[in-house]
């Protein structure tokens, strides 16, 4: 499909550089009907059923985002994927300042050399320590992640270190926050408990890519940047069960929606699951596992607005998106939500 058919305008002022205080009191566009309803997040325990399975995203955002110099030059990089050796693949600029075997001093304590430079600015960095470790020294001497679309100056007033992470957060890895989460609060999770929802819980570390925007001028030329996700054979069961039982699965976010269709076999059923996933959801794709998803607004001509308007149809998912900006909604990571069933047999 041309790219240019995800393509819609939005102002400035919609983009939320903030998130809703408190967290459940964003506002969600309900889609599950024939229209369009305004309601809030706070709404939703009573928009799903007993017996419904919530299944959520907990991988911790981690301060990927560092500064440093190679001799006399100024690098940035964004680390973006733990690579099964210990290094990092990462978005570095400028990348032509970068060549393999150069040492680059981050933050001034923090060394990396470049073992390989890939297409599009990517670098694979290699570091004095691994895994924990470096998470470790990471958070102490690193950025938190933030969109390209969210600029903060010196004297910010939101703690992004806090804000930037949902109350699911558990393993590191991610840098970039799977952002439905968001909008969750111990309340409202446990209303949705009281409610006879369940939960479940898995993991996929959202990479950078997800912000990178779709250069090709068609859906069949883009490349996905791998990202690493795992199902435990518990919650695999546990979300068949819900399955098996009638209950319907709910994605909290694209990140869950995209691991959960990654594992699922044909019937719908839910393996246990680790290893990567490119998996690239367009308009056409049959949704096997998941019924309904919880997400946010997206950007124009990304593969997220790709993937929620396969699973509703894209007009439908554009004039959804008009509505948002007619009411005043807030768009992107930090805004408000909306909530989609599954529509089979869409374009």
């Amino acid at each position: 499909m041309n790219v240019d058919l995800f393509d819609y305008e939005l102002p400035q002022h919609f983009i939320a550089t903030e998130p809703a205080e408190p967290r459940d009191s964003a506002r969600l566009l309900d889609l599950t009907g024939a229209g369009f309803v305004d309601r809030g997040v706070s709404d939703l325990p009573g928009l799903l059923r007993a017996g419904d399975i919530l299944v959520y995203n907990n991988t911790r955002v981690i301060p990927a985002r560092l500064t440093g110099r190679r001799g006399d030059a100024r690098i940035e990089a964004t680390l973006h994927k733990a690579e099964a050796d210990g290094s990092w693949a990462a978005f570095v600029r400028p990348a032509k300042r970068c060549r393999v075997g150069d040492v680059i001093l981050f933050e001034g304590e923090l060394e990396a050399e470049v073992r390989e430079k890939r297409d599009g600015g990517e670098v694979i960095l290699t570091f004095p320590e691994t895994g924990a470790a470096l998470i470790e020294t990471l958070k102490r001497v690193g950025r938190m992640p933030l969109p390209p679309y969210i600029k903060r100056g010196s004297e910010q007033a939101v703690d992004d270190a806090t804000s930037y992470q949902t109350m699911f957060a558990a393993r590191d890895g991610a840098v970039a926050a799977p952002t439905a989460g968001l909008h969750f609060t111990d309340r409202l999770l446990a209303e949705i408990g009281t409610a006879g929802v369940e939960h479940a819980e898995l993991t996929l570390h959202v990479g950078a890519g997800t912000f990178m925007p779709v250069k090709a001028e068609d859906t069949n030329d883009h490349k996905m940047h791998l990202e690493w996700g795992e199902i435990s054979q518990e919650m695999a069961e546990k979300i068949n069960r819900a399955r098996a039982a009638g209950g319907r699965v709910v994605a909290v976010g694209t990140t869950s929606l995209r691991l959960l269709e990654s594992a699922a076999l044909d019937d719908g059923t839910v393996p246990a699951f680790s290893g990567e996933t490119g998996l690239f959801i367009t308009p056409g794709y049959r949704f096997k596992a998941v019924d309904m998803l919880l997400t946010n607004f997206h950007l124009p001509k990304s593969t997220l607005l790709m993937l929620v308007s396969a699973l509703v149809g894209r007009e439908r998912m554009l004039a959804a998106y008009e509505h948002a900006k007619r009411e005043g909604y807030r768009f992107f990571s930090y805004g408000d939500a909306c909530l989609l069933e599954r529509t089979d047999n869409v374009t």
